[in-house]
C-alpha cells in the first residue's frame, strides 16, 4: 500500500509516517518512481508506535524497545521492561516536580489574595 492509504488506515498523518521512517521506526520499499510502498503489517506497526508515543516515550526510546517487537526473546523482553521501568521512574519524578511547582504557584496566589484583601478599605 502507498503512504496515503497507510495514513488513512492507521489514522496518522503522512507527515508522521515520513517522520517514523526518518527515525528508523518504520520501513518501506520504493517504487522505480520513488513512491513509498508498505506491507499490510505496517498498519499494526504504526498503531503500536502511536501507543508508545501516547505513553510518553520518545522516538529514541521507542527505537531501543523495538528489538523486543522485531526479535522477541527473553533477553529483549527483559531489556524492554527495564527500559520502560526507567521511563516510568522518569515520568514519576517529573510529575513530582510539577506538583511542587504547582504548590509553589498556589502559595504565591494565596499571598496575592491576602495582599489584595489588605488593600480593601475597612
Amino acid at each position: 500500500m502507498r503512504i496515503g492509504e497507510l495514513a488513512a488506515r492507521s489514522g496518522v498523518s503522512v507527515r508522521a509516517l515520513r517522520y517514523y521512517e526518518e527515525q528508523g521506526l518504520l520501513t518501506s520499499t520504493r517504487s522505480a518512481s520513488g513512491q513509498r510502498h508498505y506491507t499490510p503489517t505496517a498498519v499494526d506497526r504504526v498503531l503500536f508506535l502511536q501507543r508508545m508515543y501516547a505513553a510518553g516515550l520518545s522516538s529514541r526510546t521507542i527505537t531501543e524497545l523495538l528489538p523486543c517487537v522485531d526479535s522477541p526473546s527473553e533477553e529483549t523482553s527483559d531489556a524492554a521492561l527495564e527500559r520502560m521501568a526507567g521511563e516510568r521512574d522518569r515520568l514519576t519524578d517529573h510529575i513530582a516536580e510539577l506538583v511542587r511547582t504547582r504548590d509553589s504557584l498556589d502559595e504565591l496566589m494565596a499571598v496575592n489574595r491576602a495582599y489584595r484583601e489588605s488593600l480593601r478599605p475597612v
